[in-house]
């Protein structure tokens, strides 16, 4: 599913990202890239910007890189918090066949801009 983004903003892209992160259950992840592709505009380098920018207020360390690696510089912080949460972890990485969150489509919806 893709959510509509037609002549949308930065400010609705960010809030439209900011939006699927909060909704990431504890204990489960997403990456850049899938982000990118629910918003339905831009991809995971625009991701990872809007999170640097604005995602210390939301579970950043839930998005990790597609192969399961969380952020360079936020590595320990990111892999601690993830444990903590019970994501299934192996040398450092997001077990992604375990974890890997997909919405339901009333979720994107709802982070709709």
């Amino acid at each position: 599913m893709v959510l509509a983004m037609v002549d949308a903003g930065p400010d609705a892209y960010a809030e439209a990202v900011l939006r699927l992160v909060e909704a990431v259950p504890e204990g489960a992840v997403t990456t850049y890239g899938d982000l990118a592709e629910m918003v339905g505009r831009g991809g995971p380098r625009q991701v990872g910007t809007v999170l640097a920018r604005h995602g210390a207020g939301v579970p950043w360390w839930r998005v990790v890189r597609a192969d399961g690696r969380p952020a360079e510089g936020l590595t320990e912080r990111a892999l601690r918090r993830l444990g903590d949460e019970g994501v299934p972890l192996r040398d450092g990485r997001v077990r992604m066949a375990l974890a890997r969150w997909r919405p339901d489509p009333e979720t994107l919806d709802a982070a709709r801009p």
